[in-house]
């Protein structure tokens, strides 16, 4: 693709700081927290210094003031060379602040986006419950208005950053007879769990944040990939929020929630991106080296075959993210495209790795290389924000909805 088509010498300076971060302070690192299923506290520091966990917020609310295809960007690249450190970025800027800075009111905004934009706290999204997955709209978490407060009552489930993250919005029903539309959101801030990391490294705990009592986190999810990403149980046990904290207007969770996973979707599909192309980068490295019978592995039709296939795909698949946040950039319609670049990309990641490791061959299934952390990264591509199925149903209602007029 030709890098000028759709970036600004600006996105382009983006590109290139975080290719250089990634090289010298994240390959370093990763497999050792992928292991140990360390948090990247270290590293957070260093992303917030650089403006890279507030790059589409305006200056004076303490982001970057970058476009959307820079931040984009920031999160392919980052992916390129390992997942746990895109998707740190992705939940906290899309999920954890976009809401506020979308929906909130300034009061709101100059409260809490300074603090996130920084990377001075990290943020998250509660929408996923037990039995509300890709059905949003079956939330139980319940939230009783009393005087000028609410209390939450409920859970949430596979939350990013919920043990490590001290700002949340997150969703619960305020009126049960109405349906999605009974469902509103709401600023919620606790203490990070690992406070003495977070005082080492200087981020992560903020003082001026209360701790609305019962508001915890619960068990850290042991994973598959994404391993130094923390991942936990959000549970409300009669937590009382100031109706001041209410995002948006009551009724309007859902709808507000839902444009939030259509932006997330473009995060998601340059993430997945980012793991197919670091993948066939390290394949085309090692075909290009490993020998057999005699001669490099690339000679052979077949390895060739498999690399054409990675390419070409990784072509499109660059063309879907970035035609999609063009149009988010640019104020245009974007669900279905972001939707499809999602699709196309979560289930390349999984091809792309699949076939990385296949061309390492035994090598490949094992920690020596860093295409099997990869693979193990990109399954969970095709499950969050939307399954595939999800993303099917999406584009399937704006394909009908565009033939019917």
């Amino acid at each position: 693709m030709d890098d000028t088509f759709y970036f600004s010498e600006q996105n382009l300076a983006v590109r290139d700081t975080v290719r250089e971060f990634a090289r010298d302070h994240v390959a370093p690192v990763a497999a050792k927290l992928d292991a140990e299923g360390k948090f990247l506290w270290e590293n957070v520091r260093r992303m917030g210094e650089l403006g890279l966990l507030g790059v589409p917020w305006p200056e004076e609310l303490g982001g970057a003031g970058l476009d959307i295809t820079s931040y984009i960007i920031a999160i392919h690249e980052m992916a390129k060379v390992d997942a746990s450190h895109a998707i740190t970025i992705s939940a906290h800027t899309t999920l954890g602040t976009s809401p506020i800075v979308k929906f909130g009111n300034d009061e709101q905004r100059h409260r809490y986006v300074p603090l996130l934009a920084s990377g001075k706290v990290l943020g998250g999204f509660g929408l996923t419950e037990p039995s509300a997955g890709s059905d949003a709209g079956g939330t139980r978490t319940r939230a009783e208005k009393r005087g000028d407060r609410y209390v939450l009552n409920g859970s949430k489930i596979f939350i990013t950053h919920g043990g490590v993250g001290e700002i949340f919005v997150v969703t619960a029903v305020t009126d049960a007879t109405r349906g999605t539309k009974g469902i509103s959101s709401f600023i919620l801030t606790k203490p990070t769990t690992d406070l003495d990391s977070a005082r080492a490294v200087g981020v992560g705990h903020d003082e001026s944040l209360p701790a609305m009592k019962g508001f915890r986190a619960g068990k850290k999810e042991d994973k598959l990939g994404w391993r130094s990403s923390d991942t936990r149980e959000l549970v409300f046990e009669d937590v009382e929020v100031p109706e001041e904290n209410l995002l948006g207007r009551e009724g309007e969770g859902f709808t507000n929630f839902m444009q939030t996973l259509d932006s997330g979707r473009i995060g998601i599909g340059a993430l997945s991106l980012g793991i197919a192309e670091g993948a066939y980068e390290e394949a085309l490295k090692y075909a290009s080296i490993r020998k057999q019978f005699g001669k490099p592995i690339a000679d052979f039709q077949g390895i060739q075959f498999q690399l054409s296939d990675m390419a070409t795909e990784i072509e499109a698949g660059r063309h879907l993210v970035f035609h999609a946040a063009w149009l988010a950039q640019h104020g245009k319609p974007f669900g279905k495209e972001a939707a499809m670049a999602k699709l196309f990309c979560s289930e390349l990641a999984m091809r792309a790795t699949t076939k990385a490791v296949q061309i390492h061959g035994g090598y490949g299934y094992t920690k020596d290389y860093p295409v099997e952390r990869m693979m193990r990264d990109a399954k969970i591509c095709e499950i969050g924000e939307g399954t595939s199925e999800i993303q099917r149903l999406v584009i399937g209602r704006h394909i009908l909805r565009e033939v019917a007029g």
